[in-house]
């Protein structure tokens, strides 16, 4: 695995700040793990159990192994919510913040 590194001045054109940045794909990364998990799980439900060993040890599935490796292949979710800050290509906002209004 290579590492890349970031440069913070990209972030800081993208974002008021770093620590927004992070923030910003931090929450990204989090939809985008949520959403690979689903489609993981969507995929190994429509292969065939394979049973285990009589000693309790699991047998290889092809179908699975294949399954495994594509999704190992893509970059990781921290990583590609990073590039799409970098892109421009997340819409974010602030939420407004209440006012507190006191009566006496």
């Amino acid at each position: 695995m290579r590492l890349e590194p970031v440069d913070l001045r990209e972030l800081d054109e993208t974002t008021k700040n770093v620590y927004e940045a992070v923030i910003v794909s931090a929450k990204k990364a989090r939809v985008e793990t949520d959403e690979r998990r689903m489609q993981f799980n969507q995929q190994l439900a429509t292969l065939p159990d394979v049973t285990a060993e009589e000693d309790g040890e699991d047998l290889n599935n092809p179908a699975q192994l294949k399954i495994s490796e594509e999704f190992e292949a893509l970059d990781k979710p921290h990583v590609a919510a990073l590039k799409e800050l970098m892109a421009k290509q997340i819409d974010y906002e602030y939420r407004e913040k209440p006012t507190l209004s006191l009566e006496l």
